[in-house]
C-alpha cells in the first residue's frame, strides 16, 4: 500500500461524475463534420462571451451543460476550418446542433508537431488521456503519475515516487502546472515506499507528457516534462461527500456568471485500513493525513481570465527496518517523518486586439520535512518561487512566434541535529520559438533558450528544432533535436569543485497514424547524456551515459462497442557512468522491455463501468557495494476496477472498488545490503495486494439516465 492514502481520490470521482452526469442546466450536444462529411475531433465548441464549452471527442460528438439563459451564440472553431456560429435558445431543455465545417483553401490537411509529446486538449493534436482516461485506469489510482505510467517511455517503478523515463532518473522530469514548476509534485517519501502525486487531475483540462524534445519554453528537465493546464471557471454550483476505506472528506464549488469558487477538505488514517490488510511493511504509525485546497476562477474581460489555486497538506507515518549491518538480524532503525507543504500559483492570460496573447504566472511554495533516524533528526526546507510572462503573436493563420523569461528562486535550509546550512538560487531564463509552416503539410518549430544559475555562475543555449511532414490526411512523419540542461542537486553545488549544468542532447523520429477513434505511434530516440554529476572519487560533472530505444503506442475505441483499450510496449537500452558508479553501467531503474494493456468497458444498462491493467517489465539490474551485478526476476501486475454509477435520494453516487496486483505478484524491485555485501534484503511492494472502496456523492446534482 502507498503511504499515501488517496486522499484526492473523492474531488476526482465527484467530477467524474460531473463529466457523465448533469443537473437541471441546459445541456447542448451534437456533432461536428467538415463538408465531405469526415469527423472532426478536437474541435472547440463554446458560447460565445462565456467560458462554458469543450471539445469534439474522436468521433466528433461534443456535450456541455450551461447555466447561461435566453439567446446564446454557439460557436465552433478549429484549425484549418472556418469557424461556424449559430443562434440558440436556452431554457433549460436539452439542445442538439450538428455543425459542417468549411476548410480554409489555405489551411487544408494541415500538419502538426508530435515527435516526443503526448497531449489532450489541444485542438490541434490527439487527445490522449482525458481526466476520465486517469480516474478510470486500474492500477493508478486516481493518480495522473500512475495513469502516465501505462504510456510508452514510461517506467514501471514500485519502490520511489517520480516518473522514470527513457532512461532518466526522477530528477530528470519536471512538473509545470499553467506555466510554472511544482517543486514537491508528489507526497513526501520514507525508503522504499512509493508516493503518489499531491494533485487531483480533474484540476487539469490539458495534459501533454513530453518524453522528449519539447519546447523552448520550458527547461530544466533532460527527460520529461509533464505538462498541465488548469480548469477554467467550473460550470456548476455542486458539494460533495466522500466516505472511504482510508478516510473521507467534503468539498464545495460555486459558480457566479463570471466567477468560480472551491473549498474542499480531508482527513486520512491508514490505521484501520492495515488492520485488516496485511502489510510488508514494519509500521510504527501507520501513515495520516489532513489537507484541504482553494480555487478561484474570475473572468476579468471578454477574453481575460484570472486564476488562483492554493493548497496545503499534512501528513506524518513511522517505519522500522533491520539493520542489516547488525548480524543478530535484532536490531532494527526507527525512521518517522513529518511534512508540511504549501502550494499556491496564480496566472493571468489575455488576448489583445486579436493578434497579442500575453500569459503571466507566478507561484510560491514551501515543504518542510521533519525526519527522525532513531536519534538523530533532519530537518530539510524549501521556498520556491517562481514567475513567468509570455507574449505570442499569431503571424497571418498558422504561423505563431512565442517569446518570453522566467525567474526561479529556490532557498534551502537543511540541517543535521546541531549542522545547519542555508543556500539560495538565482535562476533566469529568456526564451524564443516559432511555429513556421513551410507548406500546408510541412511544419518546422525552431527555438532556443538562454539560461543562466547564479549557483553555478555559468549561462548555457539551449537550442530545439522539431520539422513534421504530413504523408496523408491520417499519417505523418516528425523529427525532433534539441539540447536540455539541469542543475545538478543542490546538496552537491556547494563544493569548491567547478561544477556545470548536467546535459541530454535528443534526436526523435516519429511516425504518427490518426484514425476515427484509433490512435497509433512509433518513435525511435537516442539522448546523449554529458556532464553527469559524479560523487566519487570527487564532487564533479564529469559523468556521462547514453539512452535509446523505440517506443509503441496502440489506442482503439472503435472496434468494441463501450469499449476503451490502449497496449503500449518500450525497448529500453541505456548506461550512465554517475553518482557513485565506478564506470559505465546500466543503470538500476531501467528495464529493457516495458509492455501493458489498459481495457475499460462500460456497460451503459447497469451504469457499471469496469476496466484491468496488466503491466510487464524484464529484470532490473542492482549491483552489490562492490557493484557486482545481477538481475531482479520479471516485474507482473494485473489490476482491476469497478465503477457503479447510481443516485441516493436524488444525489448523483458513485460506488467504487479496486483491487491492485489481484493475482498477487510477488514483485521484488531491488535488494538492499549490509556495508560489507553480505548480507540482503528484498525491496518490494508495501503490500501482496491493495484494495479501495468508498462511496461518493454529489449534493445539488441529480443523476440525468439520458445522459
Amino acid at each position: 500500500m502507498k503511504s499515501d492514502p488517496l486522499h484526492k481520490i473523492f474531488l476526482t470521482l465527484i467530477l467524474m461524475g460531473e463529466l457523465c452526469f448533469v443537473n437541471a442546466q441546459t445541456k447542448i450536444s451534437g456533432n461536428v463534420k467538415d463538408a465531405k462529411g469526415q469527423i472532426v475531433p478536437g474541435a472547440n465548441i463554446f458560447l460565445k462571451d462565456t467560458y462554458d464549452g469543450t471539445s469534439s471527442d474522436n468521433n466528433g460528438n461534443f456535450s456541455f451543460t450551461t447555466a447561461e439563459k435566453g439567446e446564446q451564440i454557439l460557436s465552433v472553431s478549429f484549425i484549418g476550418f472556418e469557424n461556424a456560429e449559430r443562434k440558440v435558445e436556452l431554457k433549460g431543455v436539452p439542445v442538439e446542433i450538428n455543425f459542417v465545417l468549411k476548410e480554409k483553401a489555405s489551411e487544408l490537411n494541415t500538419v502538426t508537431i508530435s515527435a516526443g509529446a503526448f497531449e489532450a486538449s489541444d485542438e490541434k493534436k490527439m487527445v490522449m488521456l482525458r481526466p476520465l482516461d486517469i480516474v478510470t485506469t486500474a492500477g493508478a489510482a486516481g493518480d495522473i503519475y500512475g495513469a502516465i505510467q501505462t504510456l510508452p517511455g514510461a517506467q514501471a517503478i514500485g519502490e520511489t515516487q517520480g516518473l522514470f523515463v527513457r532512461g532518466g532518473d526522477a530528477s530528470e522530469s519536471k512538473t509545470i502546472i499553467d506555466g510554472v514548476v511544482v517543486a514537491n509534485p508528489y507526497y513526501s517519501s520514507v525508503p522504499d515506499v512509493p508516493q503518489r502525486g499531491r494533485f487531483s487531475p480533474f484540476l487539469f483540462k490539458g495534459t501533454n507528457f513530453s518524453t522528449g524534445g519539447y519546447s523552448a519554453q520550458y527547461g530544466q528537465a533532460m527527460s520529461s516534462a509533464l505538462i498541465l493546464e488548469s480548469q477554467d471557471i467550473t460550470q456548476k454550483t455542486v458539494s460533495g461527500i466522500s466516505l472511504m476505506s482510508v478516510g473521507g472528506g467534503l468539498s464545495h464549488d460555486h459558480r457566479w456568471k463570471n466567477t468560480s469558487a472551491g473549498i474542499y477538505g480531508n482527513y486520512i488514517n491508514l490505521r484501520p485500513y492495515f488492520s485488516v490488510a496485511p502489510q510488508l511493511r514494519d509500521w510504527s504509525s501507520p501513515p495520516q493525513s489532513a489537507g484541504g485546497s482553494f480555487i478561484f476562477r474570475q473572468k476579468i474581460s471578454k477574453t481575460g481570465l484570472l486564476k488562483f489555486f492554493a493548497n496545503y497538506s499534512y501528513n506524518d507515518l513511522a517505519l522500522s527496518y533491520a539493520n542489516l549491518d547488525d548480524s543478530t538480524g535484532l536490531d532494527r532503525t526507527e525512521f518517522s517523518l513529518k511534512n508540511n507543504n504549501f502550494f499556491s500559483n496564480v496566472s493571468y492570460k489575455e488576448i489583445i486586439k486579436n493578434k497579442w496573447t500575453v500569459f503571466a504566472s507566478a507561484s510560491y511554495s514551501k515543504n518542510i520535512d521533519n525526519i527522525y533516524l532513531d536519534h538523530d533528526k533532519i530537518h530539510s526546507e524549501t521556498e520556491f518561487t517562481h514567475e513567468r510572462i509570455t507574449l505570442t503573436r499569431n503571424l497571418g493563420e498558422l504561423t505563431i512566434v512565442r517569446f518570453g523569461g522566467e525567474l526561479q528562486q529556490p532557498l534551502y535550509k537543511n540541517a543535521f541535529n546541531q549542522y545547519a546550512y542555508e543556500r539560495d538560487e538565482l535562476y533566469e531564463a529568456g526564451y524564443a520559438e516559432a511555429d513556421i509552416y513551410i507548406t500546408k503539410k510541412l511544419v518546422s518549430r525552431l527555438g532556443t533558450r538562454l539560461e543562466h544559475s547564479k549557483l553555478l555562475d555559468k549561462y548555457n543555449i539551449a537550442p530545439r528544432a522539431s520539422l513534421a511532414y504530413k504523408v496523408s490526411s491520417n499519417n505523418q512523419f516528425s523529427f525532433a533535436y534539441g539540447d536540455f540542461f539541469q542543475l545538478p542537486e543542490e546538496r552537491y553545488i556547494n563544493t569548491p569543485n567547478n561544477l556545470g549544468f548536467e546535459k541530454a542532447t535528443h534526436y526523435i523520429l516519429n511516425f504518427q497514424h490518426l484514425d476515427d477513434k484509433r490512435t497509433f505511434r512509433i518513435e525511435g530516440y537516442y539522448k546523449d547524456y554529458k556532464h553527469l554529476l559524479k560523487i566519487i572519487p570527487d564532487t564533479n560533472t564529469n559523468g556521462a551515459g547514453f539512452a535509446e530505444g523505440i517506443d509503441i503506442f496502440w489506442r482503439d475505441k472503435k472496434t468494441i462497442k463501450y469499449g476503451d483499450y490502449w497496449i503500449s510496449y518500450s525497448f529500453l537500452d541505456t548506461k550512465r557512468n554517475y553518482m557513485d558508479y565506478p564506470e559505465s553501467l546500466i543503470p538500476t531503474f531501467a528495464s529493457k522491455h516495458t509492455f501493458s494493456v489498459v481495457f475499460k468497458y462500460f456497460f451503459p444498462k447497469p451504469s457499471i463501468s469496469a476496466g484491468l491493467t496488466y503491466v510487464f517489465a524484464t529484470g532490473r539490474t542492482y549491483y552489490t557495494p562492490q557493484f557486482d551485478a545481477d538481475k531482479t526476476k520479471n516485474y507482473n501486475n494485473l489490476s482491476f476496477t469497478f465503477n457503479k454509477l447510481t443516485s441516493i435520494r436524488k444525489h448523483f453516487t458513485v460506488i467504487v472498488a479496486s483491487v491492485g496486483n489481484v493475482l498477487g505478484f510477488k514483485n521484488v524491485y531491488t535488494y538492499n545490503y549490509s556495508s560489507d555485501g553480505k548480507r540482503k534484503e528484498e525491496v518490494g511492494a508495501t503490500a501482496l495486494r491493495s484494495f479501495f472502496v468508498a462511496v461518493f456523492i454529489s449534493i445539488g446534482e441529480e443523476r440525468n439516465d439520458e445522459e
